[in-house]
């Protein structure tokens, strides 16, 4: 089977009545856009994603008929997890850590990173208090836009900006 597109999430889709067969992902597989996996149940896919930037999520769902959904479920994987005291303290972290090229993941006012020692011992020792957790890593913050390549200082809007940005944004919600 070829998947080509997201036919949507189940935050927003009734899959009410439907057997679901999961496709497990490690974190690092929801932006591969050609890969061949085995869905929970077995089903053999192929996903072909042509447009740039495309980047599957937790609950996605990739075949539907009348019978069954195939949707995406994120594996658990060790994290760094830092919670930060307040919002200068989360954009400081965010931008330390992405100019070390990590990705990064902010979920439940949490700032997540996949484990490395000694990224953890760096974070343990600049007072960021890290704790190491197994966790879905869902939500990637997108450092840069794909169609521009990789932000710096020089370009129109720098990583610390827009976690400035999405911080902004973020306490107004609150």
């Amino acid at each position: 089977m070829i998947i080509k597109e997201i036919l949507g999430n189940i935050s927003s889709i009734s899959l009410d009545g439907l057997e679901l067969d999961p496709l497990e992902l490690e974190w690092f597989e929801t932006s591969k856009r050609i890969q061949s996996k085995l869905t929970c149940a077995g089903t053999e896919i192929s996903i072909k994603f042509f447009k740039a930037g495309q980047r599957l999520s937790q609950g996605d769902i990739l075949f539907k008929d009348t019978e069954k959904a195939i949707v995406v479920n994120i594996k658990a994987c060790e994290a760094i997890v830092i919670t930060p005291i307040s919002m200068l303290e989360m954009g400081t972290v965010c931008y330390e850590i992405g100019n070390k090229h990590v990705p990064i993941f902010i979920q439940n006012d949490q700032i997540m990173i996949p484990f490395e020692e000694p990224l953890l011992r760096w974070l343990d020792a600049s007072g960021y208090r890290p704790v190491k957790e197994m966790r879905q890593l869902k939500s990637m913050l997108k450092s840069t836009d794909a169609s521009h390549g990789h932000a710096h200082a020089h370009d129109h809007e720098t990583l610390f900006t827009k976690i400035t940005n999405l911080a902004s944004k973020y306490s107004h919600e609150k």
